[in-house]
């Protein structure tokens, strides 16, 4: 009598996203050992993210550089100027990128950082002038040049925060074991008035530091050094603020990766990211952390770029971007909630011309790239396709010891639209894949309505829904599946794959 097949439902794979930390035949089958330019959307399943449509026409300004920044400007009077930097220049513009570097002041570095603060845009990069903008001033001035102000070259600093009605900045190069904070409401007084500063070098709760980042959270300043962290509470009233909490063991290795989601602020340390409230409940003993499925693989990735880093908070995707822009890498952080080990669901954006973030008052994603400025939307590159990728962990059927025949997998696809779907599948882990290949429907089956899976989720052209039955063919231990196409104009989402086999003798 023959042997009845084996089944294996992956329901929503990848839902749990990407584990390259645990053994293959070990891990959950939500796991997914490819993710690749996906999401997790809001139902839970593995989808195409979406892409970079570039609305810049005319970056002549721009060179063969990249925006390595880009910055909303907007005021109480509702004046809004995009800001952005490449080539070694400060530009505005979307369409065209326009020089907005003040006259004969030479600028030989990118990595700006930007806040907006009473009606005034302000720049900071470690070795120059600060500059400033404002709808009044017309065009960005350096600091000195404004009315009113006073700074020196200790405030000429890498990091500035906006909070409690002043500016904070670190020192200069030779001072960045302080922190200088300006006169109430003035962003451009730093030695008069009630501004002040504090020197932190006896504060380090682990030897000698220097300060990388800071930032604000419930009345609190938060110091960020290369391997410890400084709470100070009262931030309202800077000169009388007191250190509330340490955390020894614990630092930020780029200012750039400093995003607040409201319940906590994330960070990005030499051994992975962090939230701040787990960090300093843990204090010195960083047992878990938020990336720990992707620990070993982004640890060499932060290691290995020589580049700032780039990231942003988009609460209206659920997600926290990471960008190693010479990597051409980002990692997407689903920071809806954590996995019983305490991470966050991970896909990982491979091969992408995304360099740089920035999202607007309305919510929508401005992204930096060599062609100039674009934004998260629709589902192509800059009008080309680009590729998803799906593959699961090694699946063993209960019995890694036993030879697996593999007859059939069955996926069900929503979207895509009569896209080819390459379906893939290997033995023992063999790079050698065998595939299959099948086209999505191009109907929109009516109890798959809008109502069910909307707009949000799948843009305008309707959904459809694919099933397939294919044959497949080899044998080994382990199995691994998966399926890969080009996203060109249309979402894709995996809702399930049924793979079944026929389970033979030991090994």
């Amino acid at each position: 009598m023959a042997q009845p097949l084996q089944s294996i439902n992956l329901v929503a794979p990848a839902f749990m996203g990407i584990n390259t930390e645990d053994s293959p035949i070990a891990q959950d089958t939500a796991f997914a050992e490819v993710a690749d330019n996906a999401i997790i959307d809001r139902r839970g399943r593995l989808a195409s993210r979406k892409g970079n449509t570039v609305l810049t026409t005319n970056k002549t300004v721009l060179g063969t550089d990249y925006l390595h920044k880009i910055h909303e400007f907007y005021d109480s009077a509702g004046n809004e100027v995009i800001f952005s930097t490449g080539n070694n220049k400060i530009m505005t513009g979307t369409t065209t990128l326009v020089d907005a570097s003040p006259g004969s002041y030479t600028i030989a570095a990118n990595d700006w950082k930007i806040v907006n603060f009473n009606d005034h845009a302000y720049f900071f990069q470690r070795g120059y002038e600060p500059l400033v903008y404002s709808n009044a001033l017309g065009a960005v001035t350096k600091m000195s040049s404004v009315a009113g102000a006073h700074v020196t070259a200790s405030q000429y600093s890498n990091e500035v925060l906006a909070a409690y009605g002043r500016l904070f900045v670190v020192g200069n190069a030779t001072n960045d074991s302080i922190i200088y904070w300006s006169d109430l409401l003035v962003g451009h007084n730093f030695t008069s008035g009630s501004s002040g500063s504090i020197d932190v070098t006896k504060a380090w709760p682990n030897g000698f530091d220097k300060v990388v980042a800071l930032a604000a959270h419930n009345n609190f300043l938060i110091v960020f050094g290369e391997n410890n962290i400084i709470v100070y509470s009262g931030a309202d009233s800077p000169a009388s603020m007191a250190i509330h909490d340490t955390i020894a063991g614990v630092g930020c290795v780029d200012r750039n990766s400093i995003q607040d989601i409201g319940t906590d602020i994330l960070f990005l340390t030499p051994t992975g990211l962090r939230g701040l409230g787990r960090t300093i409940q843990e204090k010195s003993m960083p047992i878990t952390d938020l990336s720990r499925n992707i620990k070993q693989e982004l640890i060499a990735n932060t290691l290995a770029t020589a580049t700032p880093v780039s990231t942003v908070y988009s609460p209206e995707n659920y997600f926290y971007l990471l960008c190693f822009a010479d990597l051409n890498l980002v990692y997407c952080f689903d920071i809806r909630a954590t996995l019983e080990n305490g991470a966050y669901r991970v896909t990982r954006w491979p091969s992408v011309d995304f360099k740089s973030f920035q999202r607007d008052r309305n919510g929508d994603i401005y992204i930096g790239c060599v062609d100039g400025l674009g934004k998260y939307d629709n589902y192509r590159d800059n009008g080309q396709p680009y590729r998803f990728r799906y593959f699961s962990p090694g699946l063993t059927f209960g019995d890694p010891a036993k030879i697996k025949m593999l007859k059939k997998i069955r996926p069900t696809l929503i979207g895509g639209n009569n896209s080819d779907i390459f379906l893939k599948w290997s033995y023992d882990f063999s790079t050698d894949t065998s595939s299959s290949t099948f086209r999505t429907s191009s109907d929109t089956p009516g109890f798959y309505g809008q109502s069910e899976y909307s707009n949000s989720d799948f843009s305008a052209e309707g959904i459809t829904i694919s099933r397939n039955s294919l044959n497949t063919t080899g044998y080994g231990s382990v199995i691994n599946v998966g399926l890969e196409t080009d996203i060109n104009g249309f979402a894709l989402s995996i809702q399930e794959m049924n793979v079944l086999a026929l389970l033979g003798k030991t090994i």
